[in-house]
């Protein structure tokens, strides 16, 4: 089994449940754990696989909180890094059909910073690259880069997903736009959401959004559409994939749910060589990501909502 070596943001989630969409009306929060790849590693270690996370948080009671937290669902985190700058908060709106909204306190997260050590651990692994906070500029991002020249040199399987927050990117989506095009050409896969999807091709065809970021780089592509499942995306194979049915309360951490169960799927097997050639593997795949980006959905919170093995088989 391969490791997955998950880079960027742990945070706080402060939700408010039970206030809707509109965070002026919020009077009372609820702390949960997150940061997209953080709970990517959450959810790859739940699974049975090997998540490990590569990060920094503030070196405070949040910052201990969080990292208590992902050690204890298996995750490795021997290689976060500690910061004097505060742990990152975000708060987070609930709709009534479990559509969320962020808002952004940056801190730690943008502090973490590039590690040449790690790379005698990287060889044949994989490399996830998920972070919403990546891209912002500062060390973090300047990390990132290093790392993915890592991962094309040590020959891992590289995983992309951006994470678009609007919050964060306010006037800013040619810049956002601009920086995803050099993580979107290395990646041998990137998970997009339709408004992803569509955002960074200039495509309102989603068939067509697809075929334009092929021709960037990418062999693999998956697009997640909510309740309609996952699109597919290999050359001139495309195929919606259906999920199941649910009634979602929350559907944060559902992305990095269906991502962590695709990356833990293909860190069970010998080889990548040929994965990018295997349509019909990569779909059963997906089906079985599609289940477990469902069930998350049905809880409040991503870390304690992303289903184990037995929940998923079940």
């Amino acid at each position: 089994m391969k490791k997955v070596f998950c880079v960027g943001e742990l945070l706080i989630d402060f939700v408010a449940e039970k206030q809707g969409s509109d965070l002026t009306q919020a009077t009372i929060f609820t702390k949960k754990a997150g940061g997209a790849p953080a709970n990517v590693a959450c959810a790859i270690s739940k699974l049975g696989g090997k998540g490990v996370f590569i990060g920094a948080v503030g070196d405070d009671p949040f910052g201990k909180f969080l990292l208590d937290v992902i050690k204890k669902e298996g995750v490795d985190v021997s290689l976060a890094q500690i910061s004097k700058t505060f742990t990152t908060l975000a708060f987070v709106s609930l709709a009534e059909d479990g559509e969320r909204d962020f808002v952004f306190s940056r801190g730690a997260d943008r502090e973490l910073t590039y590690d040449p050590s790690l790379r005698k651990d990287f060889h044949g692994n994989i490399m996830h690259l998920g972070a919403a906070t990546a891209l912002l500029g500062g060390e973090l991002e300047k990390a990132y880069g290093k790392y993915l020249f890592d991962a094309l040199t040590k020959e891992m399987f590289i995983s992309f997903d951006p994470n678009f927050r609007g919050d964060l990117w306010k006037e800013n989506e040619q810049r956002f736009i601009k920086k995803c095009m050099p993580l979107i050409e290395k990646s041998h896969l990137c998970k997009f959401s339709l408004e992803e999807a569509q955002l960074l091709s200039g495509k309102d065809d989603l068939y067509q959004a697809c075929d334009f970021l092929h021709h960037v780089g990418t062999k693999i592509i998956a697009v997640t559409l909510g309740k309609e499942g996952t699109l597919l995306s290999m050359d001139k194979n495309k195929q919606v994939v259906p999920s199941i049915k649910v009634k979602p309360v929350d559907t944060t951490g559902a992305g990095d749910a269906f991502i962590g169960c695709l990356l833990k799927q293909i860190a069970d097997m010998d080889s990548f060589e040929h994965l990018v050639e295997d349509f019909d593997s990569l779909l059963a795949m997906v089906a079985m990501a599609n289940k477990a980006g469902a069930i998350t959905t049905t809880n409040y919170g991503a870390i304690p909502s992303l289903p184990s093995r037995s929940q998923l088989e079940a």
